[in-house]
């Protein structure tokens, strides 16, 4: 096991800490995963992929880790200002199919993007709708506790009775009076006892498509119950990290942290994290900017913002090049360099099994394969680490081009160290990239001849290139933008 001064940010403090598992050499890891009411879009996709780079790390390391990352398949949630929102039934009545076509539909689109951009499956993924009981076991000891009360067939959490024992914002360092206007005109208020409660259960409405029975009547889970619920059954009253994106810091974790309070009377996570936002073209991801692209749609290139597709591992290779708490900008740019970036990369690191050794090292191995160490131990600092391996790069070359030496069990350590945090590390592809990159012109020619033959109503010849290529492993797609390929 690597011996590791691990410093990790604690949103909880506000400040890098020690990271010291309540388990020696085991890790307990709780992530928020995603709402299938639609495609996960790419500033998600941020979210999980970093979330992925820090788990495979603690792996590296030598953690046992139980990485959980739950599936959110019931269809209340709760916007940023505490209204109830029915997004999975609202998805579901607009393609006017089940609340479970739309579950499935979505979660399959999921599973595919973990794929196509190399994320280590979690431990266990956990769904609201397997863990209903659960969250009512819940709700029935925060109410037991005092800290809740019923209204109607709903259940609220009592804020004020709570900020008598606990301090509720502790996590966003929200305060209480602060809120008031946010929440004043928002559905249901005229239930709570306060402005601040948020709701444990709903009580079901006519149209809800998802209706569950509990002992106050039929209705749905509240969103932030959820996590509370499936965090504690596989990890226990309290482990080690909670993490998520920067947008779930309130109300959704600060809630999670009141209700494990009002319910097992701890905080359920030593350390707190959050991953940044993602801002495309320099202005945050939004429809209404006009900048806004599912994952899928840049490795297609079916998307008008950039002029090209790029492969998921120079979309991984790119995001891993801002640290997780910093906002990342993608650009045509930043891409492009990455790209460039990345088949540098792929091919020094091919030289390797091709280099001559020496019978002596002219340069100090140990120290750096120790700076990889020691960025990824400053709380999984990958654009450092990215910078360390371009110098490891750099000396791979000199070492080929016979200006530096290094013996052959110096590049045989050096080898598996690089080979390491590209791979299982960064969840890099050594050659993939690359090759997408050397294969596009071909594909270009490729192309340009198949749209010939349909433009001569030649279809015999453009079926025969579209199946030959699918034989190989490669894609086509055709629309109103034109033929891309993956």
């Amino acid at each position: 096991m690597h011996s590791s001064k691990l410093q990790l940010y604690n949103s909880l403090s506000g400040k890098k800490e020690p990271f010291q598992p309540l388990h020696e050499g085991r890790v307990g890891m709780y992530v928020c995963g995603p709402t299938l009411y639609s495609e996960p879009h790419m500033g998600n996709m941020r979210t999980f992929i970093n979330f992925d780079m820090i788990y495979r790390y603690l792996l590296f390391s030598g953690y046992h880790v139980k990485y959980v990352r739950n599936i959110t398949d019931a269809g209340h949630i709760t916007n940023s200002l505490g209204e109830a929102v029915d997004s999975i039934g609202s998805a579901a009545r607009l393609e006017q199919v089940q609340s479970l076509e739309i579950v499935y539909k979505y979660n399959v689109k999921f599973q595919e993007l973990q794929r196509i951009y190399n994320l280590l499956p979690p431990s266990i993924e956990p769904t609201a709708t397997a863990h209903i009981q659960e969250q009512i076991e819940m709700i029935e000891k925060i109410l037991e506790n005092g800290f809740a009360y019923v209204v109607n067939g709903s259940v609220y959490f009592d804020v004020r009775k709570f900020s008598e024992k606990y301090q509720y914002g502790i996590l966003s360092g929200r305060k209480i009076d602060e809120l008031e206007e946010e929440t004043r005109a928002l559905n249901a208020q005229e239930e709570k006892q306060f402005f601040a409660d948020f709701a444990l259960w709903k009580k079901a409405h006519p149209d809800d498509m998802q209706i569950w029975r509990s002992p106050w009547g039929d209705g749905n889970p509240g969103w932030h119950i959820e996590c509370t619920a499936m965090s504690t059954k596989y990890l226990g009253n309290q482990f080690d990290i909670h993490g998520g994106g920067m947008d779930l810091k309130f109300p959704h974790h600060e809630d999670e942290i009141a209700q494990n309070c009002g319910a097992l009377g701890c905080n359920p996570a030593t350390y707190w994290m959050h991953a940044n936002m993602l801002n495309v073209n320099g202005q945050k991801m939004s429809k209404s900017f006009g900048n806004y692209f599912l994952p899928q749609e840049i490795i297609e290139g079916s998307t008008s913002l950039f002029t090209k597709p790029f492969a998921a591992n120079v979309v991984r290779f790119c995001m891993m090049q801002a640290h997780y708490r910093s906002t990342l900008d993608l650009t045509q740019d930043s891409l492009e360099a990455a790209e460039k970036g990345y088949a540098r990369l792929s091919d020094a690191l091919l030289l390797l099994d091709k280099l001559t050794p020496s019978e002596q090292s002219s340069f100090d191995v140990q120290e750096l394969i120790q700076s990889f160490y020691t960025a990824m131990d400053d709380d999984f600092n990958a654009p450092t680490l990215i910078a360390n391996l371009f110098e490891a790069v750099r000396r791979i070359n000199l070492i080929n081009d016979g200006k530096e030496q290094l013996t052959a069990a110096d590049i045989s350590e050096l080898k598996n160290a690089v080979f390491g945090f590209v791979q299982e590390v960064l969840g890099l592809q050594i050659g993939v990239a690359n090759s997408d990159a050397k294969l596009a012109p071909v594909m270009e020619l490729v192309l340009d001849l198949r749209q010939h033959a349909r433009s001569n109503k030649d279809w015999t010849t453009s079926d025969r290139i579209r199946d030959g290529l699918a034989a190989a492993g490669i894609t086509i797609k055709d629309s109103k933008e034109g033929t891309s390929w993956s």
